[in-house]
């Protein structure tokens, strides 16, 4: 057995290579990792010296915080990271020690970033009521979880462990340990380094920019054998938040395939079992399934048979009323994103002073979303119209969907520039072949002129 699994045996989605695959190809992701000093991280409370029990500190690393958890140990737990990190990274030489488990790694990173994430939304939910006692505490410590300061800590992870030229290495098919360095050919970092790009993945989605959350992810491939894939948790994560950003990038097309991939998995996995991570993975579940009937309403396509029953076991109206579009649709597009988008973080402390000034990171992107909602929102009833008319006059269509012919026009102008969509192939997830998502289209006279297989669709202006 891998040194990688000291913990319980993963779990397998039932199309899996077989185990001596397997196996191989998690020994060859042992063989990476590199990095520099983490120079700017609050080291007020820093292991200058090894601890009585390091060993101790990493199971201590790995465990939830109590979600209502007063803001002296959510303090006391930053300080507690800050000491950890600060000693893995910058002691003299790597460490010398093994991790707890396999799965640490990943519980390390994952509450690293989940800790985080709970103390920005708390601290901009009292920056709002603006009359709690923990104000001035959060005043005068503005670097407490500060988003440089965890950026820091995962991009010295995986610079430390040198991962990404380890996975570049394995994919030019070149001996990985050639590039792993010191730190490298340690567990400890290889496990830290790889599971801090998922993390980045996640914080950089957390923060509305959606690229730089895809374009982490260039050195890993997303397929089962993937180290990600051993751990369910991780799987988890990474699928949502890539379908997540490839759907605020309108990407529909590869955001269904991300999130039919790991619904499918889970369908088919036959020892899901209930552990500690159990509700975590199901509300992740639902909250896929939501995000797939908003992808669909925007892009129609077959789905597999499990996820289309159960998408209308759960959504069998509002899915309809998506698909339908117009003014109905709204309330259900926004009810939906609300349910199932990540809790995003503004990258700054928030302005205790003037509250009224602070934007509510969730509200914000759900107005963008709701901007791309009302800009296609007529989209299925002018295909209808379309399907039966081979010309039709602007003004006369406008009419149908009582809307002014003017802004009829510029939404058929966008419309008809989302009918092409990159589709993910194999390479970067950022790349991608252009391709026509659709099976109509239509062009507007002196504007454009396109063909497709139904025919050809000319609105006189």
């Amino acid at each position: 057995m891998s040194t990688f699994q000291t913990g319980m045996a993963p779990m397998r989605s039932m199309g899996d290579d077989s185990d001596v695959e397997e196996e191989a190809l998690v020994a060859d992701y042992k063989e990476q990792v590199q990095y520099e000093d983490l120079d700017d991280l609050d080291t007020s409370n820093s292991l200058a010296h090894q601890p009585d029990d390091l060993q101790a500190r990493l199971t201590q690393a790995a465990q939830p915080l109590e979600f209502s958890a007063p803001l002296e140990a959510k303090f006391q737990s930053y300080d507690a990271y800050c000491s950890l990190f600060h000693f893995i990274l910058n002691s003299e030489g790597p460490v010398d020690l093994e991790p707890p488990s396999y799965y640490w790694a990943w519980d390390v990173i994952d509450e690293f970033i989940y800790q985080f994430n709970s103390f920005s939304t708390y601290r901009a939910r009292i920056a709002r009521q603006g009359n709690s006692e923990d104000i001035q505490m959060l005043r005068e410590n503005p670097n407490t979880w500060g988003c440089y300061s965890v950026l820091n800590v995962l991009y010295s992870l995986i610079q430390r462990s040198q991962i990404t030229e380890q996975l570049a290495a394995m994919k030019r098919n070149e001996d990985p340990m050639a590039v792993a360095g010191q730190y490298g050919s340690k567990n400890l970092y290889r496990m830290l380094g790889y599971f801090s790009i998922i993390g980045l993945l996640r914080i950089h989605c957390l923060l509305g920019d959606f690229s730089l959350a895809l374009k982490t992810l260039d050195d890993i491939e997303l397929n089962k054998k993937a180290m990600f894939a051993r751990v369910m948790a991780a799987h988890f994560t990474t699928y949502y938040y890539v379908g997540f950003s490839y759907m605020m990038m309108r990407r529909y097309g590869d955001a269904i395939r991300m999130f039919s991939h790991i619904l499918v998995y889970v369908s088919r996995t036959k020892n899901f079992q209930k552990n500690a991570q159990y509700d975590s993975i199901t509300k992740k579940n639902e909250q896929m399934y939501a995000l797939i009937a908003i992808c669909v309403a925007f892009h129609p396509t077959r789905l597999d048979d499990t996820i289309h029953t159960a998408l209308r076991e759960k959504y069998g109206d509002q899915l309809l009323k998506l698909q339908k579009g117009g003014p109905d649709s709204l309330p259900i597009f926004e009810e939906l994103f609300r349910t199932a988008c990540p809790k995003f973080i503004s990258p700054v402390p928030p302005d205790f002073d003037h509250p009224e000034a602070n934007v509510d990171p969730i509200e914000h992107h759900l107005s963008v979303f709701m901007d791309e909602v009302k800009t296609n929102m007529w989209s299925p009833t002018v295909k209808s119209y379309l399907r039966l008319y081979t010309t039709m006059d602007l003004k006369k269509l406008a009419g149908f969907l009582d809307v002014k012919p003017e802004d009829l026009r510029s939404l058929l102008l966008v419309n008809k520039q989302r009918t092409k969509q990159l589709r993910w192939t194999d390479h970067a997830l950022l790349e991608g072949e252009l391709v026509n998502v659709n099976d109509l289209d239509y062009a507007l006279q002196g504007v454009s002129y396109c063909s497709s297989r139904t025919g050809v669709f000319v609105a006189k202006l």
